[in-house]
């Protein structure tokens, strides 16, 4: 079993000898938020789209607002679930549990900053490009785990890269973010060998050391054997992280839905209604009786459901508390909330799919993010491999120091090809796109 007081940790990668002296009001989670709240890589994320393309006079939420919004919902279920703690182990209030809302917020905010450009169309591009494009040639030249870092591209990985990683003239242990933040944002606590068919894990072979040493400082419980690549069970903050992306994603990716007219007011009302139990509906009718304007209406609604599911969602994780300790619980919260919940969720995620997700304007960004992202991808790759080429010196000198395109492996040299494409917004990659095409120059 896993232990609270061990899986709330203040100490810091890279600062594991630093103790808090005090004189700053903030705790150590806190101060995790903070300083994602002022880094550059969350900056960038306005620029990156969630679901839909860059809408106009429409506003619709990019990858910031998107994360703004779950660390809220991540701070309440923390919430929640800290003070359902600390009424059931009372032993427990000397502990760091009581932090446990600051922790889940803070990780919700740097969840998605290993995303690349346009999003899981973006991941799919760089996979590609090894297993489908010219990237195929390489295959000799790396090892088996190499390989399989590559070739199943992971923007949850990438993040823990980003967060721990000491880039050229970056301090030691990257953000110097606790450890149990740190653990709360890795979905898949395992490596690439472990991906198969699905290409989700939580750490490069980079990194797999850092993510060791967490995991053994933390407690979590390791799920293979000495000989075989890393795999644990997940920090239990995880679930929370999760299910307050579940929360956000769904109810906004309808809500934005419904402003760009995919979605009628009728349809939206249908879709998240049901989550509302049905003696308490009659109130809602008169609450959208009172508010006239439609897209009040929607917000409101949409509030309401979000409210439900945060507190099924922290009541789900109560009721399998010691399952999670023991790691032997795998699901997602979402799907351990009352019947009438799980099935109006569905019914989104079903929805969702054959309207939002496969509608023409998603569909439109997601080839163009593949064409971008797959050229730029070759074409920095050969640069990186190929370094002394007149063409490949213009592209390198365009690229921040801070990437080590120069690094003496070859899967060193990728993987700063990743970092580099990873840390674009959606902008700043079609803008070099045109540029390299010759679509476009500089004004003069």
């Amino acid at each position: 079993m896993m232990d609270w007081r061990k899986l709330i940790s203040a100490k810091r990668l890279g600062m594991e000898a630093y103790h808090n002296e005090g004189g700053d009001d903030r705790s150590d989670f806190l101060r995790d938020y903070d300083r994602l709240i002022f880094s550059a890589p969350f900056r960038r994320l306005q620029n990156k789209t969630q679901v839909f393309p860059l809408p106009g006079s429409i506003f619709v939420h990019n990858r910031l607002t998107h994360s703004l919004e779950v660390a809220c919902v991540g701070r309440s279920l923390g919430n929640r679930v800290s003070r359902a703690l600390l009424k059931r182990h009372p032993e427990l209030g000397d502990s760091l549990v009581g932090e446990i809302g600051s922790i889940v917020s803070a990780a919700c905010l740097a969840h998605d900053l290993g995303n690349p450009p346009f999003g899981h169309s973006g991941e799919r591009a760089i996979s590609a490009y090894f297993t489908e494009g010219k990237g195929r040639e390489l295959r000799e030249q790396l090892t088996e785990t190499e390989w399989n870092d590559i070739t199943h591209f992971e923007g949850n990985a990438n993040a823990f890269r980003l967060l721990t990683h000491q880039f050229n003239g970056r301090r030691r242990g990257g953000f110097a973010l606790t450890y149990s933040t740190l653990a709360s944002i890795v979905k898949y606590p395992y490596s690439s060998y472990y991906a198969g068919g699905k290409p989700k894990f939580g750490f490069f072979h980079t990194e797999a050391d850092t993510f060791r040493a967490i995991a053994e400082e933390l407690g979590l419980i390791r799920l293979s054997v000495e000989d075989e690549p890393l795999r644990y069970c997940r920090h239990p903050l995880v679930f929370l992280v999760e299910a307050a992306d579940d929360i956000c994603y769904q109810m906004m990716d309808i809500e934005d839905a419904y402003k760009l007219k995919i979605l009628t007011r009728e349809e939206t009302i249908s879709l998240l209604s049901p989550f509302i139990e049905e003696r308490k509906r009659g109130h809602l009718a008169e609450v959208l009786d009172m508010v006239t304007d439609h897209n009040e209406q929607i917000a409101y609604l949409r509030s309401k459901v979000i409210g439900i599911l945060i507190d099924e969602c922290a009541d789900a994780f109560m009721q399998h508390e010691e399952e999670i300790l023991a790691g032997t619980f795998s699901e997602p919260l979402i799907k351990h909330t009352s019947e009438r919940c799980r099935q109006a969720y569905k019914h989104c995620s079903d929805l969702a799919v054959q309207k939002i997700y496969r509608s023409r304007d998603v569909l439109d960004i997601e080839l163009a993010g593949f064409r971008i992202i797959n050229t730029l991808i070759e074409l920095m790759t050969d640069a990186a491999i190929h370094p002394d080429n007149a063409y490949s010196r213009l592209l390198i000198n365009r690229v921040s120091s801070q990437y080590d395109l120069h690094a003496p492996t070859l899967y060193g040299k990728i993987q700063a090809v990743f970092d580099y494409l990873s840390g674009m917004t959606d902008v700043f990659a079609l803008d070099l796109y045109r540029k390299i095409n010759g679509n476009s120059l500089p004004a003069v």
